[in-house]
């Protein structure tokens, strides 16, 4: 079993664009889901998983990435506005080391920090009710968690 990644330099030894890399945003309540293009230029949100138990979480999952032929996750790091870790952070590597314990597959924790903000701001400014935005929330913030990873790797790329 490895390790989930730290820096995306790490993560992109591990993967090659050519396949879909699933976002998350892991919640109390909800997992939020997003997939990358094969080529990783764009997320888009998917799903919302409603979380139970582990067991019953990483089979949903599981199902997603093999319905998407996904190679690897950005799941976000829920890392204080001061850059420390709290509950949160120790919660979510806890659910990283774990599904690599039933799939080895790359990870990437991704510093999420205002993720949830942003796809809150974009979702008003689409006019979304609040209700309607509820059910949306989580999914579209894996899209910008995702997002910001894409980002990065294609400015990593042209740089190296």
């Amino acid at each position: 079993m490895s390790n989930p990644h730290e820096t995306a330099e790490d993560f992109l030894e591990q993967v090659k664009p050519n396949a879909p890399l699933l976002g998350l945003d892991l919640g109390d309540k909800t997992i939020g889901v997003a997939v990358s293009d094969i080529f990783w230029s764009i997320s888009t949100p998917r799903d919302t998983i409603r979380r139970k138990k582990f067991g019953v979480d990483a089979t949903a999952l599981e199902a997603i990435i093999d319905s998407t032929n996904a190679i690897g996750l950005v799941l976000g790091l829920p890392r204080n506005m001061d850059g420390s870790e709290g509950p949160r952070c120790q919660s979510t590597r806890a659910f990283a080391r774990n599904f690599l314990a039933r799939r080895d597959l790359p990870i990437l924790l991704w510093d999420e920090r205002l993720s949830t903000v942003a796809a809150e701001r974009a979702l008003i400014e689409a006019d979304t009710s609040r209700a309607k935005r509820a059910g949306l929330i989580d999914h579209v913030a894996a899209g910008y968690i995702l997002q910001g990873a894409l980002d990065r790797f294609s400015h990593i790329r042209r740089a190296g």
